[in-house]
């Protein structure tokens, strides 16, 4: 597994991501990755965050790196997953995608065990970039 990216996150991401982390029972699937990218990252002010970070309720472009296959993923809050195109931060690729920056490559573990390697390549929509702070 590569190591991972350097993440950039909002304070107010991540003072959010906390309470939810607090608000779920402690083995809770997803909780302790989310926790590992938290306690990792850098964290900035909303309107210092550059428009090229995933932050919560972003919609990303990635490429799998061996398949070539393109996703189009909105990154949000458990209670919002669910229709198509909606990937939760505690879902092992919404916690891999959150913080980082286009260019940058992650590896998504997939539910067979397997891992696949991700490209971000492009933020289609940031909350803070749209001055939508307070999604």
């Amino acid at each position: 597994m590569n190591t991972a990216p350097a993440i950039t996150l909002t304070r107010p991401d991540v003072q959010r991501l906390e309470r939810l982390i607090a608000s779920l029972d402690e083995d809770a699937p997803g909780i302790e990755a989310l926790q590992g990218e938290l306690d990792r990252a850098e964290v900035l002010e909303a309107e210092q965050i550059p428009a090229g970070v995933v932050t919560m309720n972003s919609r990303v472009h990635c490429r799998e790196d061996i398949s070539g296959k393109d996703y189009h993923l909105t990154l949000v809050y458990p209670k919002d997953a669910g229709p198509q195109g909606t990937v939760s931060i505690l879902a092992p690729v919404g916690s891999a995608l959150i913080g980082l920056r286009v260019g940058q490559h992650i590896d998504w573990p997939t539910p067979q065990g397997k891992s696949l390697s991700l490209q971000l390549l492009a933020v289609e929509y940031q909350p803070e970039a749209a001055g939508d702070h307070h999604l």
